[in-house]
């Protein structure tokens, strides 16, 4: 049996960081880590081909290849998702599909034969058995949750590491908290389930044997839910594998509670975490509530922030307009938070309702779904008729992006994080694609670009001030040249 596993586009977005990879030669932010381990678990007699369309074509010759086509999607992957599913239909292809896309809308997906939906350590098994049968059927979902401890090891060899910038590994699934707009509790549930520490470093020297030195990102979508665990096992443990190890730097997703806890912050900057996504949302007190983000409410998140900050871990942070409760200051206030607060990687979007959420069932009832989730949280576009008005929130969400992603704005902003950063106890080694990457940024950022008095204003107060912060001035500059063509292509 041949498969062939198959991973839509992504199209230019904030998290794509399209524009930015160009300086370092990468193709692709991410592998597919999901499509990786749904093929590790795929019988061994089975022969695997992985396409990722991302970063290579898919041929004519790879589909003719294939019995069967395996596809994993997130919204966002909608486009190139039904394009492919039309292509490989065409050639008469069995398609088999799963990932969150399908899971949250598998009625729109009627040329798919097989739908593996939830997660594939339960279903993907009964398809198989079925299929050896004969018997294949066409929808398989899952009773519970599983349990991750028998998760095996992604199958790395599927993919060429040198395309992407970033690996990435899943320490756990599901989240303690329930927020309003968020699909993770309705896909993974609400207590996280978590691997074993001898899991995680299983992996982690599967990975390292290949020669990997850079960046991996724990995917969970809040690595603080069972601290307790971290505390104990799994830090201790990642401070322990580092010992004789080189490169390799993590950052992951949290709440914004672990700013109360200095012993863990302590522990993943010991265990090489440098940067971590946090979603703030807003500083509305009534926008918190009503989208019962209730972790971040009663307290000072400026102050959270610069306490991770302090730590040595930089925030990434996450921001939303359009709950029924803003009202226009919303944006001032917004823009203000972002600049005080030093978070350079300020991803703010217009609310929008996933289906399967609180969020979209209300508003559905309400009747004020008013197009199909996008899946993109930065594409100036929205899936719901606002309390404030449609034409009023998309004007100031221009006006926050227009702001924070101007060069003076951003500018500030990463002098601002120079200051507050430890230097990072975990680097990744500078290699020749890194060392070009300088002089790529020299030329596109500082002769050729806009920003060209901030590139080189903010590369001589590093140097002056933190030239050890110099590589990440750098990187932040790239950064914020990938975000300002991100809002020319959707926003401005």
């Amino acid at each position: 049996m041949n498969i062939l596993l198959i991973y839509p586009q992504f199209p230019e977005t904030f998290w794509s960081f399209s524009y930015a990879l160009r300086f370092i030669g990468k193709k692709a932010a991410f592998p597919p880590l999901g499509l990786l381990t749904v093929a590790a678990l795929l019988p061994a007699a089975w022969s695997l081909r992985l396409v990722d369309v991302n970063v290579d074509d898919l041929t004519d010759q790879d589909l003719a290849w294939a019995d069967m086509a395996f596809l994993s999607a997130m919204a966002v992957q909608r486009k190139s998702t039904a394009a492919i599913i039309t292509r490989c239909h065409g050639k008469g292809l069995t398609i088999v599909a799963g990932g969150p896309l399908f899971t949250a809308e598998s009625d729109a997906f009627r040329q798919v034969d097989h739908l593996v939906l939830d997660e594939a350590e339960v279903t993907l098994p009964a398809f198989i058995e079925d299929k050896e049968n004969g018997c294949p059927k066409k929808i398989y979902r899952a009773d519970g949750y599983p349990d991750i401890h028998q998760t095996p090891i992604p199958l790395w060899r599927l993919i060429r590491m040198n395309r992407y910038a970033s690996l990435n590994i899943q320490y756990s699934r599901g989240c303690p908290f329930d927020c309003d707009f968020c699909n993770i509790t309705s896909l993974f549930g609400s207590r996280p389930r978590t691997k074993t520490p001898s899991q995680v470093l299983a992996e982690l020297d599967a990975i390292y044997q290949t020669g990997w030195r850079g960046n991996i990102f724990f995917v969970d979508d809040n690595f603080i839910g069972n601290k307790g665990s971290l505390k104990k096992q799994l830090l201790p443990a990642l401070i322990e594998w580092r010992k004789d190890k080189k490169g390799c730097v993590f950052f992951t997703e949290s709440s914004i509670n672990l700013a109360d806890d200095p012993e863990l912050m302590s522990l993943m900057v010991d265990a090489g975490f440098d940067s971590v996504f946090i979603g703030i949302e807003s500083p509305d007190e009534s926008s918190l509530a009503e989208c019962r983000k209730v972790h971040n409410k009663n307290r000072n998140m400026l102050l959270d922030v610069k306490k991770i900050h302090r730590s040595g871990m930089q925030v990434m942070g996450g921001f939303i307009v359009g709950f029924d409760s803003d009202t226009p200051s919303i944006f001032q206030r917004q823009i203000d938070f972002i600049q005080q607060s030093g978070i350079v990687t300020a991803m703010v979007g217009m609310l929008q309702a996933p289906p399967g959420t609180r969020l979209f069932d209300r508003l559905v009832g309400e009747r004020r779904v008013c197009a199909d989730f996008s899946g993109d949280n930065v594409d100036g576009r929205t899936n719901i008729i606002p309390v404030m008005g449609l034409d009023l929130l998309i004007d100031g969400y221009r006006a926050i992006m227009r702001q924070i992603y101007s060069p003076r704005k951003y500018y500030q902003r990463v002098r601002s994080i120079l200051k507050d950063l430890k230097v990072p106890a975990a680097t990744v080694p500078i290699d020749w694609q890194r060392f070009l990457a300088f002089f790529r940024a020299c030329l596109r950022l500082g002769v050729l670009g806009k920003e060209r008095f901030q590139y080189w204003y903010l590369l001589i107060w590093t140097l002056a001030r933190r030239p050890r912060m110099l590589p990440l001035a750098v990187t932040l500059s790239i950064y914020g040249y990938h975000y300002r063509r991100i809002c020319e292509l959707h926003i401005f």
